[in-house]
């Protein structure tokens, strides 16, 4: 689940460590493509066959995330349309939402004038 990641990667950016390891998802992977986008990542790497896929991950330590919020969890989901969706932290930060057209970043989803589920903020 894409909650254990971004939880690792925000204790390891605390702790100040440059590179960590997960499991495969294809959500996690779509979900670190933005973060990477965003600057809080340097790079991505998908390593191994099958089910034993993982992630190696490059965190940038200019651009460190101190704080996580997580807007859906498993038991509560929320939704927002395009004119719903605001900036994060003045625009220092990214909302991740999960659209009809993929995940993507809450200033791409205003553009294309898509709403749907509000993953999390990041910081």
């Amino acid at each position: 689940m894409y909650i254990n990641t971004l939880i690792k990667i925000k204790n390891a950016g605390a702790a100040r460590k440059h590179f960590l390891k997960t499991r495969y998802t294809k959500i996690d992977q779509a979900i670190l493509e933005l973060l990477k986008k965003a600057g809080f990542i340097n790079t991505v790497e998908v390593k191994g066959r099958s089910y034993k896929k993982i992630i190696d991950i490059e965190l940038n330590p200019e651009r460190p995330i101190k704080g996580v919020s997580l807007l859906s969890t498993p038991s509560r989901r929320q939704y927002a349309g395009y004119q719903e969706l605001r900036k994060v932290k003045n625009g220092y930060g990214t909302l991740v939402i999960s659209t009809s057209k993929g995940i993507m970043n809450g200033e791409n989803a205003r553009k294309e004038k898509v709403g749907g589920q509000l993953l999390f903020e990041v910081w």
